[in-house]
């Protein structure tokens, strides 16, 4: 029975002019367009990572880091503008130690604020001239300020909001609250300073017995001028 029906199919299927191995015929697929050559990537040369004795502007290594130089505003012992740019300058070098200070600070909310940093010298003059006292200014004409190497900095501790924490006094504090005795600040003060001193000393900076706020780093540099 099965044999009669296939037979009947198959003519049926002839009839109408198909057959069961019949297949659509299937056009050879169009000749493949060669792909034009993939632009070339150009990757940019980086430029090159300054010497460590390089002066360079700290925000452009250091971008959340404060800076509130106190002498480029009339916000100083002085009360008159000394510097003609707002913007901290320091070596390299140093400011690759002062990244990683900023950096460890980070991790505890906290950040750094620059008050002074790079210091030229015809600023140092400037400040003799105003005030010609060796017990507050260092005399250029007999030696420079090491802020005038570019290799140290006043700074502070803020939170990494930029705002004011306990710190035993302000700047260019002219009173015993400026020394590193801390007896006479208060706890937290105290607590903030040893904090600061620590990580800067770290990270390779030395502090000035005479103001908590001062450090320079150890590798010295010729003044820049």
């Amino acid at each position: 029975m099965k044999k009669l029906l296939a037979a009947i199919i198959a003519a049926a299927l002839l009839l109408s002019g198909c057959s069961l191995s019949s297949r659509p015929a299937v056009s050879a697929p169009p000749a493949e367009t060669p792909s034009p050559s993939p632009t070339p990537i150009v990757t940019p040369t980086p430029e090159p990572e300054p010497a460590d004795g390089e002066l360079v502007l700290v925000r452009d290594y250091i971008p959340g880091i404060f800076i509130d130089l106190k002498y480029a505003t009339t916000d100083n012992f002085t009360g008159r503008v000394i510097y003609d740019s707002d913007e901290a300058y320091l070596r390299y070098g140093t400011v690759k130690k002062l990244l990683c200070a900023q950096n460890e600070l980070s991790g505890r909310g906290l950040s750094l604020k620059i008050w002074d940093a790079y210091r030229p010298v015809s600023a140092q003059f400037k400040l003799w001239e105003i005030c010609p006292n060796p017990v507050y200014v260092s005399d250029p004409n007999n030696g420079y300020s090491k802020h005038s190497r570019a290799n140290t900095v006043d700074i502070t501790l803020v939170t990494d909001t930029g705002k004011s924490i306990p710190m035993p006094s302000g700047f260019d504090d002219f009173t015993s609250l400026a020394d590193r005795d801390y007896s006479d600040v208060s706890a937290e003060a105290a607590e903030n300073a040893r904090l600061l001193e620590n990580v800067m000393v770290e990270n390779g900076f030395v502090p000035y017995s005479g103001e908590w706020w001062h450090y320079s780093d150890s590798v010295s540099y010729d003044v820049y001028e």
